[in-house]
């Protein structure tokens, strides 16, 4: 990925869903102009099958990601840390934006509890990429 793309980091406790939606979404949207991860504190063995389901239903296939942990590495590569219930799991550093989005976990949660959190996430990462890409774009000379 190019130094010069604004770079986001979704953290959630088990990368499991919430974050794997976001990171889905703005990957989806934002077309190679933001770079993208996704990690969580303790992550599960597998994304949640409700959540890909979800996902699948509004043309975004994620059935092949896996959950990652969340790193040192990972936080000091991003300019922008959006937290999802992960308390205080994700380390500070200065020089990035940090934001917390208080959305519901998805895990255990039936699809139609799902859609609602997938809705809400997406109508979040809408909002966040314009903030994102006009920060990467060259300024008039």
């Amino acid at each position: 990925m190019s130094a010069d793309l604004p770079s986001v980091l979704f953290v959630c406790v088990h990368n499991a869903g919430r974050s794997q939606m976001a990171a889905a979404f703005l990957t989806h949207l934002a077309r190679g102009r933001v770079e993208v991860r996704s990690a969580g504190s303790q992550p599960a063995d597998a994304v949640n099958p409700v959540v890909v389901e979800a996902m699948s239903e509004v043309g975004i296939d994620i059935a092949a990601e896996v959950p990652k942990v969340l790193t040192v590495d990972a936080v000091q590569a991003s300019d922008v840390v959006i937290t999802m219930g992960c308390g205080d799991a994700c380390p500070i550093f200065p020089g990035r934006r940090y934001l917390d989005w208080q959305l519901d976990d998805p895990a255990g949660r039936e699809l139609a509890a799902v859609r609602s959190v997938r809705d809400d996430i997406e109508r979040r990462v809408r909002d966040l990429l314009p903030t994102l890409v006009e920060r990467s774009q060259p300024r008039p000379t």
